[in-house]
Protein backbone atom coordinates (compact mmCIF):
# COMPACT_ATOMS: atom_id res chain seq x y z
CA UNK A 1 0.00 0.00 0.00
CA UNK A 2 2.65 2.60 0.91
CA UNK A 3 5.23 1.70 -1.99
CA UNK A 4 1.72 2.27 -4.46
CA UNK A 5 1.39 5.79 -2.78
CA UNK A 6 4.99 6.60 -3.24
CA UNK A 7 4.74 5.68 -6.35
CA UNK A 8 1.89 7.49 -6.92
CA UNK A 9 3.27 10.55 -5.64
CA UNK A 10 6.17 10.15 -7.23
CA UNK A 11 4.36 9.79 -10.74
CA UNK A 12 1.60 12.11 -10.61
CA UNK A 13 1.12 14.37 -7.59
CA UNK A 14 4.97 15.95 -7.20
CA UNK A 15 4.50 16.54 -10.76
CA UNK A 16 1.47 18.15 -10.96
CA UNK A 17 2.87 20.44 -7.97
CA UNK A 18 6.16 21.58 -9.88
CA UNK A 19 3.59 22.06 -12.89
CA UNK A 20 0.91 24.60 -10.65
CA UNK A 21 4.08 26.11 -8.40
CA UNK A 22 5.69 27.13 -12.30
CA UNK A 23 2.27 28.38 -13.68
CA UNK A 24 1.25 30.47 -10.39
CA UNK A 25 4.86 32.34 -10.46
CA UNK A 26 2.91 35.45 -9.11
CA UNK A 27 1.11 33.60 -6.25
CA UNK A 28 4.50 32.45 -4.49
CA UNK A 29 6.88 35.15 -6.34
CA UNK A 30 9.79 35.95 -4.53
CA UNK A 31 10.04 39.68 -4.94
CA UNK A 32 6.49 40.07 -2.69
CA UNK A 33 7.15 37.64 0.38
CA UNK A 34 10.60 36.47 2.35
CA UNK A 35 12.28 33.25 1.14
CA UNK A 36 10.86 31.74 4.25
CA UNK A 37 6.89 32.89 3.95
CA UNK A 38 7.57 30.84 0.01
CA UNK A 39 9.28 28.13 1.61
CA UNK A 40 6.54 28.00 4.65
CA UNK A 41 3.91 28.32 1.62
CA UNK A 42 5.37 25.53 -0.48
CA UNK A 43 5.18 22.94 2.76
CA UNK A 44 1.86 23.42 3.32
CA UNK A 45 0.96 23.06 0.13
CA UNK A 46 2.75 20.08 -0.43
CA UNK A 47 0.86 18.93 2.58
CA UNK A 48 -2.35 19.76 1.46
CA UNK A 49 -1.80 17.82 -1.48
CA UNK A 50 -1.08 14.58 0.22
CA UNK A 51 -3.60 15.05 2.99
CA UNK A 52 -6.23 15.53 0.46
CA UNK A 53 -5.08 12.89 -2.11
CA UNK A 54 -5.58 10.78 1.17
CA UNK A 55 -9.29 12.03 2.28
CA UNK A 56 -10.22 12.05 -2.08
CA UNK A 57 -9.46 8.56 -2.83
CA UNK A 58 -10.98 7.07 0.97
CA UNK A 59 -13.93 9.03 0.50
CA UNK A 60 -14.61 7.77 -3.60
CA UNK A 61 -14.00 4.43 -2.25
CA UNK A 62 -16.31 4.17 0.12
CA UNK A 63 -19.36 6.02 -1.88
CA UNK A 64 -18.34 4.38 -5.32
CA UNK A 65 -16.43 1.17 -4.71
CA UNK A 66 -17.93 0.51 -1.57
CA UNK A 67 -21.65 1.09 -2.52
CA UNK A 68 -22.89 2.02 1.09
CA UNK A 69 -26.62 3.10 0.78
CA UNK A 70 -28.06 6.11 2.76
CA UNK A 71 -31.10 5.04 4.46
CA UNK A 72 -34.34 3.97 3.09
CA UNK A 73 -36.51 7.46 3.36
CA UNK A 74 -33.74 9.37 1.32
CA UNK A 75 -33.56 6.43 -1.56
CA UNK A 76 -37.45 7.23 -1.89
CA UNK A 77 -38.12 9.71 -5.39
CA UNK A 78 -38.47 12.67 -3.57
CA UNK A 79 -40.78 14.89 -4.55
CA UNK A 80 -40.33 18.96 -4.16
CA UNK A 81 -43.06 21.92 -3.95
CA UNK A 82 -39.84 23.76 -5.09
CA UNK A 83 -37.12 23.69 -7.39
CA UNK A 84 -33.98 23.69 -5.69
CA UNK A 85 -31.44 26.71 -6.57
CA UNK A 86 -28.81 25.53 -9.12
CA UNK A 87 -26.98 26.72 -11.47
CA UNK A 88 -27.25 25.09 -15.36
CA UNK A 89 -23.99 24.79 -17.51
CA UNK A 90 -25.48 24.42 -20.44
CA UNK A 91 -28.59 23.76 -22.00
CA UNK A 92 -30.37 21.40 -24.84
CA UNK A 93 -32.88 23.15 -26.51
CA UNK A 94 -34.71 20.99 -29.44
CA UNK A 95 -37.30 22.84 -30.91
CA UNK A 96 -39.10 19.59 -32.51
CA UNK A 97 -39.75 18.49 -28.68
CA UNK A 98 -43.33 17.25 -28.53
CA UNK A 99 -42.23 15.60 -25.20
CA UNK A 100 -43.34 18.11 -22.79
CA UNK A 101 -41.04 17.70 -20.17
CA UNK A 102 -39.17 20.10 -18.08
CA UNK A 103 -35.98 18.22 -17.12
CA UNK A 104 -32.14 18.81 -15.19
CA UNK A 105 -29.84 16.59 -15.59
CA UNK A 106 -27.41 16.84 -12.50
CA UNK A 107 -24.05 14.79 -14.15
CA UNK A 108 -20.96 14.16 -14.29
CA UNK A 109 -19.89 14.12 -17.97
CA UNK A 110 -18.09 11.43 -18.10
CA UNK A 111 -19.99 9.11 -15.87
CA UNK A 112 -20.85 6.06 -17.79
CA UNK A 113 -24.46 6.10 -15.96
CA UNK A 114 -24.54 9.84 -16.92
CA UNK A 115 -23.62 9.74 -20.62
CA UNK A 116 -25.95 6.73 -20.55
CA UNK A 117 -29.22 8.97 -19.28
CA UNK A 118 -27.44 11.88 -21.65
CA UNK A 119 -27.74 9.70 -25.11
CA UNK A 120 -31.31 8.37 -24.54
CA UNK A 121 -32.27 11.98 -24.30
CA UNK A 122 -30.46 12.88 -27.17
CA UNK A 123 -32.16 10.13 -28.76
CA UNK A 124 -35.60 11.06 -27.98
CA UNK A 125 -35.13 14.17 -28.76
CA UNK A 126 -35.82 16.44 -25.40
CA UNK A 127 -34.99 19.57 -24.29
CA UNK A 128 -33.48 19.23 -20.90
CA UNK A 129 -31.02 21.73 -18.74
CA UNK A 130 -27.84 20.13 -17.06
CA UNK A 131 -25.77 21.04 -14.04
CA UNK A 132 -22.12 19.20 -13.96
CA UNK A 133 -21.75 18.07 -10.24
CA UNK A 134 -17.84 18.75 -8.72
CA UNK A 135 -16.93 15.34 -8.01
CA UNK A 136 -14.73 16.75 -4.54
CA UNK A 137 -17.75 18.92 -2.60
CA UNK A 138 -20.87 18.04 -4.93
CA UNK A 139 -22.71 21.14 -3.91
CA UNK A 140 -25.11 20.90 -6.76
CA UNK A 141 -27.01 18.02 -5.07
CA UNK A 142 -26.85 19.25 -1.35
CA UNK A 143 -30.84 19.59 -1.65
CA UNK A 144 -30.97 15.92 -2.55
CA UNK A 145 -30.84 12.85 -0.02
CA UNK A 146 -29.72 10.53 -2.79
CA UNK A 147 -25.58 11.84 -3.24
CA UNK A 148 -25.16 10.26 -6.67
CA UNK A 149 -25.43 11.15 -10.09
CA UNK A 150 -27.69 10.80 -12.37
CA UNK A 151 -30.34 12.72 -11.32
CA UNK A 152 -33.23 13.34 -13.02
CA UNK A 153 -35.16 16.62 -11.59
CA UNK A 154 -38.70 16.73 -13.88
CA UNK A 155 -41.09 19.74 -13.39
CA UNK A 156 -44.80 17.91 -12.72
CA UNK A 157 -48.31 19.55 -11.44
CA UNK A 158 -47.61 20.87 -8.03
CA UNK A 159 -43.77 20.57 -8.28
CA UNK A 160 -40.76 18.81 -8.69
CA UNK A 161 -40.02 14.79 -9.20
CA UNK A 162 -36.70 13.48 -8.75
CA UNK A 163 -35.73 10.77 -11.01
CA UNK A 164 -32.78 8.46 -9.66
CA UNK A 165 -30.68 5.58 -11.33
CA UNK A 166 -29.80 5.87 -15.13
CA UNK A 167 -31.64 2.55 -15.97
CA UNK A 168 -34.84 3.42 -13.89
CA UNK A 169 -34.39 6.78 -15.25
CA UNK A 170 -34.58 5.80 -18.82
CA UNK A 171 -36.97 3.39 -18.33
CA UNK A 172 -39.26 5.36 -16.89
CA UNK A 173 -39.27 8.03 -19.25
CA UNK A 174 -39.44 5.37 -21.73
CA UNK A 175 -43.08 4.46 -20.53
CA UNK A 176 -44.18 8.25 -20.29
CA UNK A 177 -43.36 8.34 -23.99
CA UNK A 178 -45.58 5.70 -24.76
CA UNK A 179 -48.36 7.11 -23.03
CA UNK A 180 -48.41 10.75 -22.03
CA UNK A 181 -51.43 10.17 -20.39
CA UNK A 182 -49.52 9.04 -17.39
CA UNK A 183 -48.24 11.60 -15.50
CA UNK A 184 -44.83 10.75 -13.88
CA UNK A 185 -45.65 10.54 -10.63
CA UNK A 186 -48.08 7.57 -11.12
CA UNK A 187 -45.39 6.03 -13.42
CA UNK A 188 -42.64 5.83 -10.88
CA UNK A 189 -45.25 3.47 -8.38
CA UNK A 190 -43.99 0.71 -11.13
CA UNK A 191 -40.39 1.23 -9.85
CA UNK A 192 -40.13 0.84 -6.62
CA UNK A 193 -37.39 1.56 -4.48
CA UNK A 194 -36.64 -1.73 -2.49
CA UNK A 195 -33.65 -2.77 0.02
CA UNK A 196 -32.10 -5.74 1.14
CA UNK A 197 -29.08 -7.33 2.72
CA UNK A 198 -27.09 -9.81 0.32
CA UNK A 199 -25.13 -12.56 1.35
CA UNK A 200 -22.07 -10.15 2.12
CA UNK A 201 -24.13 -8.70 5.25
CA UNK A 202 -24.47 -5.35 3.18
CA UNK A 203 -27.38 -3.32 2.63
CA UNK A 204 -28.10 -3.27 -0.68
CA UNK A 205 -30.50 -0.75 -3.03
CA UNK A 206 -32.09 -1.91 -5.77
CA UNK A 207 -35.20 -0.45 -7.89
CA UNK A 208 -37.38 -2.87 -8.97
CA UNK A 209 -38.31 -3.58 -12.67
CA UNK A 210 -36.06 -0.69 -13.89
CA UNK A 211 -35.11 -2.92 -17.25
CA UNK A 212 -38.90 -3.24 -17.95
CA UNK A 213 -40.59 -0.55 -20.33
CA UNK A 214 -44.33 -0.43 -19.16
CA UNK A 215 -47.80 -1.05 -21.14
CA UNK A 216 -51.10 -0.17 -21.10
CA UNK A 217 -52.14 -3.63 -22.40
CA UNK A 218 -49.72 -6.85 -23.10
CA UNK A 219 -47.99 -7.07 -26.69
CA UNK A 220 -49.61 -9.52 -28.77
CA UNK A 221 -47.08 -10.05 -31.05
CA UNK A 222 -44.52 -12.72 -30.44
CA UNK A 223 -41.60 -11.00 -32.16
CA UNK A 224 -42.29 -7.78 -29.92
CA UNK A 225 -42.31 -9.47 -27.18
CA UNK A 226 -38.61 -11.26 -28.31
CA UNK A 227 -37.40 -8.06 -28.98
CA UNK A 228 -38.13 -6.36 -25.64
CA UNK A 229 -36.54 -9.53 -23.84
CA UNK A 230 -33.72 -9.09 -26.27
CA UNK A 231 -33.46 -5.30 -25.28
CA UNK A 232 -33.61 -6.10 -21.26
CA UNK A 233 -30.70 -8.33 -21.85
CA UNK A 234 -28.08 -6.42 -23.53
CA UNK A 235 -29.22 -3.55 -21.38
CA UNK A 236 -28.37 -5.10 -18.24
CA UNK A 237 -25.08 -6.50 -19.84
CA UNK A 238 -24.42 -3.22 -20.17
CA UNK A 239 -24.74 -1.79 -16.27
CA UNK A 240 -23.25 -5.56 -15.18
CA UNK A 241 -20.43 -6.25 -17.84
CA UNK A 242 -19.25 -3.55 -20.11
CA UNK A 243 -19.15 -1.14 -17.39
CA UNK A 244 -16.87 -2.90 -15.49
CA UNK A 245 -13.96 -3.05 -17.84
CA UNK A 246 -13.93 0.51 -18.44
CA UNK A 247 -12.41 2.15 -14.82
CA UNK A 248 -9.41 -0.48 -14.77
CA UNK A 249 -8.73 0.74 -18.64
CA UNK A 250 -8.66 4.58 -18.69
CA UNK A 251 -6.26 4.64 -14.87
CA UNK A 252 -4.72 1.38 -16.42
CA UNK A 253 -1.21 3.17 -15.42
CA UNK A 254 -0.64 6.68 -13.30
CA UNK A 255 0.17 8.19 -17.04
CA UNK A 256 -3.10 6.87 -17.90
CA UNK A 257 -5.27 7.95 -14.98
CA UNK A 258 -3.71 11.61 -15.16
CA UNK A 259 -4.54 11.83 -19.09
CA UNK A 260 -8.10 10.54 -18.50
CA UNK A 261 -9.00 13.01 -15.94
CA UNK A 262 -6.98 16.24 -18.30
CA UNK A 263 -9.56 14.92 -20.84
CA UNK A 264 -12.59 14.57 -18.20
CA UNK A 265 -12.05 17.98 -16.94
CA UNK A 266 -11.81 19.15 -21.12
CA UNK A 267 -14.75 17.56 -21.72
CA UNK A 268 -17.16 18.39 -18.63
CA UNK A 269 -15.51 22.11 -19.00
CA UNK A 270 -14.53 22.00 -15.43
CA UNK A 271 -12.42 25.37 -15.62
CA UNK A 272 -16.03 27.36 -16.78
CA UNK A 273 -17.82 26.20 -13.76
CA UNK A 274 -15.35 25.23 -10.61
CA UNK A 275 -12.44 27.71 -9.70
CA UNK A 276 -9.18 26.81 -10.07
CA UNK A 277 -7.70 25.16 -7.07
CA UNK A 278 -11.28 22.72 -7.28
CA UNK A 279 -10.01 21.74 -11.00
CA UNK A 280 -6.69 20.77 -9.38
CA UNK A 281 -8.32 19.00 -6.95
CA UNK A 282 -10.42 17.03 -9.11
CA UNK A 283 -7.68 16.54 -11.80
CA UNK A 284 -4.71 15.42 -9.56
CA UNK A 285 -6.75 13.85 -6.82
CA UNK A 286 -8.90 12.39 -8.99
CA UNK A 287 -6.54 10.54 -11.20
CA UNK A 288 -4.24 9.39 -8.22
CA UNK A 289 -7.45 7.57 -6.07
CA UNK A 290 -8.59 6.06 -9.20
CA UNK A 291 -5.60 5.00 -10.31
CA UNK A 292 -5.17 2.99 -6.96
CA UNK A 293 -8.91 2.16 -7.05
CA UNK A 294 -9.14 0.57 -10.93
CA UNK A 295 -6.95 -1.98 -9.22
CA UNK A 296 -9.65 -3.03 -6.56
CA UNK A 297 -12.34 -2.89 -9.12
CA UNK A 298 -10.47 -5.54 -11.50
CA UNK A 299 -9.90 -7.61 -9.16
CA UNK A 300 -13.36 -7.58 -7.81
CA UNK A 301 -14.99 -7.55 -10.88
CA UNK A 302 -12.47 -10.92 -12.28
CA UNK A 303 -11.24 -8.40 -15.17
CA UNK A 304 -7.94 -10.49 -16.69
CA UNK A 305 -4.87 -8.70 -15.79
CA UNK A 306 -4.70 -7.74 -19.64
CA UNK A 307 -7.27 -5.00 -19.19
CA UNK A 308 -7.45 -3.87 -22.60
CA UNK A 309 -8.46 -7.64 -24.07
CA UNK A 310 -10.79 -7.54 -21.84
CA UNK A 311 -12.65 -4.32 -22.96
CA UNK A 312 -12.32 -6.26 -26.30
CA UNK A 313 -13.67 -9.02 -25.81
CA UNK A 314 -16.75 -7.09 -24.15
CA UNK A 315 -16.93 -5.17 -27.16
CA UNK A 316 -17.07 -8.03 -29.45
CA UNK A 317 -19.14 -9.87 -27.76
CA UNK A 318 -21.08 -6.69 -28.57
CA UNK A 319 -20.82 -6.46 -32.30
CA UNK A 320 -21.01 -10.39 -32.67
CA UNK A 321 -24.67 -9.82 -31.39
CA UNK A 322 -25.43 -7.06 -33.57
CA UNK A 323 -24.20 -8.27 -36.56
CA UNK A 324 -26.35 -11.28 -36.08
CA UNK A 325 -29.39 -9.22 -36.26
CA UNK A 326 -28.24 -8.33 -40.06
CA UNK A 327 -28.98 -4.59 -39.98
CA UNK A 328 -27.04 -1.09 -38.89
CA UNK A 329 -28.56 -1.50 -35.05
CA UNK A 330 -29.32 -4.21 -32.34
CA UNK A 331 -32.45 -2.68 -32.62
CA UNK A 332 -32.90 -2.32 -37.00
CA UNK A 333 -32.98 0.10 -38.62
CA UNK A 334 -32.64 2.55 -35.57
CA UNK A 335 -31.16 2.20 -32.54
CA UNK A 336 -33.32 0.79 -29.49
CA UNK A 337 -32.20 0.89 -25.69
CA UNK A 338 -29.72 -1.66 -25.84
CA UNK A 339 -27.94 0.53 -29.04
CA UNK A 340 -28.17 3.97 -27.01
CA UNK A 341 -27.32 1.90 -23.16
CA UNK A 342 -23.74 0.23 -25.05
CA UNK A 343 -23.37 3.41 -26.87
CA UNK A 344 -23.70 5.74 -23.60
CA UNK A 345 -21.89 3.69 -21.68
CA UNK A 346 -18.48 3.68 -24.18
CA UNK A 347 -19.16 7.35 -25.00
CA UNK A 348 -17.81 7.83 -21.49
CA UNK A 349 -13.77 7.49 -22.57
CA UNK A 350 -14.37 8.71 -26.12
CA UNK A 351 -11.66 11.03 -25.26
CA UNK A 352 -9.07 8.07 -23.67
CA UNK A 353 -6.56 6.19 -24.37
CA UNK A 354 -8.48 2.93 -24.21
CA UNK A 355 -10.69 4.16 -26.63
CA UNK A 356 -8.58 5.11 -29.46
CA UNK A 357 -7.50 1.47 -29.05
CA UNK A 358 -10.52 0.10 -28.97
CA UNK A 359 -11.26 1.24 -32.20
CA UNK A 360 -8.06 0.16 -33.65
CA UNK A 361 -8.27 -3.60 -32.15
CA UNK A 362 -12.08 -4.22 -32.73
CA UNK A 363 -15.23 -3.83 -35.27
CA UNK A 364 -17.27 -1.72 -32.92
CA UNK A 365 -16.17 1.56 -34.54
CA UNK A 366 -18.77 1.55 -37.44
CA UNK A 367 -21.47 0.86 -34.91
CA UNK A 368 -20.65 3.38 -32.47
CA UNK A 369 -20.11 5.90 -35.42
CA UNK A 370 -23.62 5.50 -37.03
CA UNK A 371 -25.21 5.24 -33.61
CA UNK A 372 -23.50 8.66 -32.63
CA UNK A 373 -24.65 10.41 -35.92
CA UNK A 374 -28.34 8.91 -35.17
CA UNK A 375 -28.67 10.67 -31.95
CA UNK A 376 -27.10 13.64 -32.95
CA UNK A 377 -28.90 14.02 -36.02
CA UNK A 378 -31.95 13.96 -33.07
CA UNK A 379 -30.79 16.08 -30.39
CA UNK A 380 -31.33 19.77 -30.29
CA UNK A 381 -29.40 22.55 -30.01
CA UNK A 382 -26.49 23.24 -27.23
CA UNK A 383 -26.65 26.38 -26.05
CA UNK A 384 -24.38 27.05 -22.93
CA UNK A 385 -26.11 29.29 -20.21
CA UNK A 386 -23.41 31.79 -19.85
CA UNK A 387 -24.35 32.86 -23.39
Amino acid sequence: MWRSTLTLLRKIVVPSLKENLQQSKTLFSTKSRPRSTVRLTLISAGIGVLVGAGYGGYTHYKINAKKRTLPQENEEYAFLKQAPKYTPQYCVINDSDTSNLSLVLFQYRTCPFCCKVRAYLDARGISYEVVEVDAVLRQAIKWSGYKKVPIVLAKVDGGYQQLLDSTAIISILETYLLDKKSQLTEIIKFYPVSQFVNDAGKNITEITNKYFIMHNSPLSNDNEKSAELEERKWRQWADTVLVHTLSPNVYRTPGEALETFKWFEQAGRWKESFPGWECALMVYVGAAAMWMIAKRLKKRHNISDDVRQSLYDAANEWTIAVNKKGKRFFGGDAPNLADITVYGVLSSIEGCMAFKDLRNNTQIAKWYDDVKNAIESRMGKVEMAHA
